[in-house]
C-alpha cells in the first residue's frame, strides 16, 4: 500500500473506529484464549451489562481516573498489581467503554480531553460496548450460542489490549489473558457497587457544564469469584480510589453522623417505624438516620453510636451504595402514587380497598390463611377490584401483536408491557402482576433452553416454590397464557406448607396453554411425586428463614436445573449469598433489578433501604 493511503486509511479508522482515536476494536473472542470457559465468559458478560446499568458514563469522563488494588500483590503472576488505574471513556461523546492502564503515569500520558492519544509503549486494557451488528462473525456466533447478556438493548462488550508501538503512530492489539481477565471482573463488580458514592464538590462544575470533580474518596468492598474459576477462596477485596493515590490514612470517618432531615415528598415514610439497635417503636420525625448512608434507622443518639460500634460501621458504605440507586430503582414510569407507607390508606387511595384480589395486600383480611379469602364467583372485572375496562388486562388476544405472529412475545420491562396490552400507565395492575410476569420473564429471557423448547411449541414444567400471596391472585396467571401467544405450554407446580388442603390438585379456570396444580408440603419431601423441571422458582423467597430452606436447597444442589430467586431488597441478596453458599450453591445469574419488580416501594421497619416485592433477581446453575 502507497504510503500516503496506508496513513489515510489508518487516520480514517482512528475517527470512525470503536473507541476514542484507538480505532476499531480487534475483534478478539473470548473463546479463544486460552484457559477460558464458557460459564466465565458469561459471568463476565453478565458483570459488564450490570454496570451498564447504572450508566457510570452519566457522570464520569476521562479525566476522573480511579486507582484499584484487587487482592495483594502476591496474587498476580508479576508479584503486582495488573492494571492499577482506570477511567470511562465516552461520557463526552463516542463509545460508550473503560480503560484500564499499568499506571496512573500511563492514563495521563494518552488521555486527551476528546480523544485517547497513541503513545509508545503504553498498554491499555480496554472495554468497549458495540452495536451487535458491528460485532465480527466470530463474536456474533459466540453471543448467540452462549445466548450472552446483552448490555443495554443491542451492545455486547468487545475486550482487548491496545498498546502504541515503539514509533507512536500506530496501534497494535493482543488478546487479554485469562489473569486480565479475571483482575478486570473483579474491577467490573467492585466499580458497580461503589461509582454511586462518590460525592461531587461544591462549585466544581467547568465552564461547559459537563465535568464534575468529586471529593476525595476510598473504598473496599468484597467481590465474589465466579464459581467456574475455583479458586482457593470465594471472595476477594477489591480498592477503588479516587484519585488513584487516595490512602486509608486520609479517609476521616470516625463516628456516626446525625441526620434530621425531612424527607423528599415522594419519599414520606411517616407513622411508626423501629430502631436498628433497640427495636423500639419510633415516629419518623422522632427518628435519627445514619448521616453517612441514611438508611438505617434509631430512636437517639445513644442507640446510633452503639449499633455504628457493634455492627454499623462495617456495613455502612455498602447500604450508602444501596441507598444512591433510589432513583434507578423507583418506577417513575407509573402514574400513581408508588410509596406505600400504609398498605390500607394507599388501596383506599386507589379506591381498591377490600376489593378483589387487592384485598391481599391489605392488613384488613392477614388473618385470613393463603388462598382462601372470602369469594363468590366473580369475574375479572370483580376481581381487579371494579377498574375500568380499559385498567386491566382483558381475556383476550393481545391488541397491539401481529397478527398471524405464532411466537411467544418477549418482553423488555413493564413500558412494552403495558404497551402489548394497552394500559394506561395510571393502572396499578403492575403490584399484582409483578408474580407472573416475573415467571414469564425468567421463562423467556433469563433460561434459553426454557425459550427454545416454548418456540419450538413444546411443554416447560416449572417447580414454583413458596407460594404465599401467590394463591389468591391464580387468576393473573393466566396472564402466561396470553403472552405465549398460541405456541408452547407451561405447567407450575406450586409447592409449599401455606396451599390450603382444599385446594390441592389442578386449578381451574386458567388459559388452555398454562396448567398451575398446587401441591401442600415441604419440597424435600414432594419433589419425587412430580414431574422433574426444567427450572425452579422461588419468589420473595425468605432466605432469612434460614432453616425452612435446608433440605430444598439439598435438592437443588442435586438436581442442578436452573433455579432462579427474587428477594425485596440487596440486603436481603447480601443474606441470600451467604445462606446459598453455605449450602455449596454458587451465582450463576448476579444479583440485578427485576424488570418486572412491583413497583410499590414498601416500608421497611428499620431501613429506608429501597425495597420492592420481587425487587431483585439472581440464580444458580443457571
Amino acid at each position: 500500500m502507497e504510503a500516503h493511503l496506508k496513513d489515510l486509511f489508518c487516520r480514517f479508522h482512528q475517527h470512525f473506529g470503536t473507541g476514542p482515536g484507538l480505532g476499531p476494536s480487534s475483534g478478539t473472542c473470548l473463546l479463544k484464549i486460552n484457559g477460558i470457559s464458557p460459564l466465565f465468559v458469561k459471568s463476565l458478560y453478565r458483570a459488564l451489562a450490570a454496570l451498564y446499568r447504572t450508566d457510570p458514563w452519566k457522570r464520569l469522563r476521562p479525566g476522573h481516573l480511579f486507582g484499584l488494588r484487587v487482592g495483594k500483590d502476591s496474587d498476580w503472576s508479576n508479584k503486582k498489581q495488573t492494571f492499577p488505574c482506570a477511567q470511562f471513556i465516552g461520557g463526552d461523546g463516542g463509545d460508550l467503554g473503560l480503560h484500564l492502564f499499568k499506571s496512573e503515569q500511563d492514563a495521563l500520558k494518552v488521555s486527551l480531553p476528546v480523544e485517547t492519544k497513541h503513545e509508545p509503549n503504553v498498554e491499555i486494557l480496554r472495554v468497549i460496548f458495540e452495536k451487535e451488528s458491528l460485532l465480527s462473525t466470530a463474536n456474533k456466533r459466540m453471543v448467540a450460542s452462549l445466548a450472552l447478556e446483552p448490555s443495554g438493548m443491542d451492545r455486547y462488550p468487545i475486550i482487548d489490549v491496545a498498546r502504541g508501538t515503539s514509533s507512536g503512530g500506530e496501534i497494535s492489539f493482543r488478546d487479554p489473558t485469562m489473569e486480565e481477565l479475571r483482575y478486570l471482573i473483579a474491577f467490573i463488580k467492585a466499580i458497580t457497587l461503589v461509582h454511586p458514592l462518590l460525592q461531587p464538590e461544591t462549585d466544581n462544575v467547568t465552564k461547559n457544564g459537563r465535568n464534575v470533580n468529586f471529593e476525595p474518596f476510598i473504598e473496599t468492598v468484597d467481590v465474589q469469584w465466579p464459581a467456574e474459576l475455583a479458586t482457593a477462596v470465594d471472595l476477594v477485596a477489591v480498592t477503588i480510589s479516587y484519585p488513584p493515590n487516595r490512602t486509608y490514612e486520609e479517609k476521616k470517618l470516625a463516628s456516626p453522623i446525625k441526620y434530621i432531615e425531612p424527607p423528599k415528598e415522594e419519599e414520606d415514610f411517616s407513622g411508626s417505624r423501629q430502631c436498628a439497635m433497640c427495636e423500639k417503636p419510633v415516629q419518623w420525625d422522632q427518628s435519627l438516620c445514619c448521616g453517612r448512608c441514611k438508611a438505617i434507622i434509631y430512636c437517639g443518639p445513644i442507640c446510633q453510636k452503639n449499633h455504628w460500634r457493634e455492627a454499623h460501621k462495617s456495613m455502612c458504605g455498602l447500604y450508602k451504595a444501596m441507598m444512591e440507586r433510589e432513583e434507578e430503582l423507583a418506577m417513575k414510569i407509573f402514574k400513581f402514587n408508588f410509596v406505600v407507607d400504609n398498605s390500607c390508606q394507599w388501596l383506599e387511595s386507589m379506591g381498591l380497598h377490600k376489593k378483589g384480589m387487592w384485598r391481599r395486600l391489605c392488613d384488613c383480611y392477614a388473618h385470613h390463611p393463603f388462598g382462601l379469602l372470602p369469594t363468590k364467583s366473580i369475574g375479572a372485572f370483580e376481581l381487579w377490584g371494579g377498574l375500568g375496562d380499559k385498567d386491566y388486562p382483558s381475556d383476550k388476544p393481545l391488541a397491539n401483536h401481529i397478527i398471524g405472529n405464532r411466537n411467544p412475545v418477549f418482553l423488555s420491562g413493564w413500558s412494552e408491557y403495558y404497551n402489548i396490552r394497552s394500559l394506561p400507565m395510571s393502572s396499578p395492575v403492575a403490584a399484582i402482576l409483578s408474580h407472573p410476569l416475573t415467571v414469564y420473564h425468567i421463562l423467556t429471557t433469563l433460561v434459553i433452553n426454557s425459550k427454545n423448547r416454548l418456540i419450538k411449541g413444546k411443554e416447560v414444567i416449572v417447580h414454583y416454590l413458596g407460594p404465599a400471596v401467590e394463591l389468591d391472585w391464580l387468576q393473573a396467571f393466566d396472564e402466561i397464557s396470553h403472552l405465549l401467544n398460541g405456541l408452547g405450554n407451561v405447567q407450575i407446580f406450586m409447592i409449599g406448607p401455606e396451599v390450603p388442603s382444599n385446594l390441592l390438585g389442578p386449578v381451574s379456570g386458567l388459559g388452555s396453554r398454562l396448567r398451575v396444580n398446587l401441591v401442600r408440603g415441604l419440597y424435600q419431601e414432594q419433589y419425587t411425586n412430580l414431574p422433574a423441571p426444567h427450572m425452579v422458582i422461588a419468589l420473595n423467597c425468605g432466605f432469612e428463614i434460614y432453616g425452612s430452606w435446608l433440605g430444598a436447597l439439598g435438592v437443588i444442589k442435586s438436581n442442578n436445573v436452573p433455579v432462579f430467586f427474587t428477594e425485596r431488597s440487596e440486603v436481603l441478596c447480601t443474606s441470600a449469598k451467604q445462606v446459598l453458599r453455605t449450602s455449596g450453591l454458587h451465582l450463576t445469574h448476579p444479583v440485578g433489578p427485576n424488570p418486572f419488580r412491583s413497583p410499590l416501594r414498601e416500608q421497611m421497619h428499620s431501613t429506608n433501604l429501597p425495597s420492592f416485592s420481587n425487587g431483585f433477581i439472581f440464580g444458580v446453575n443457571t
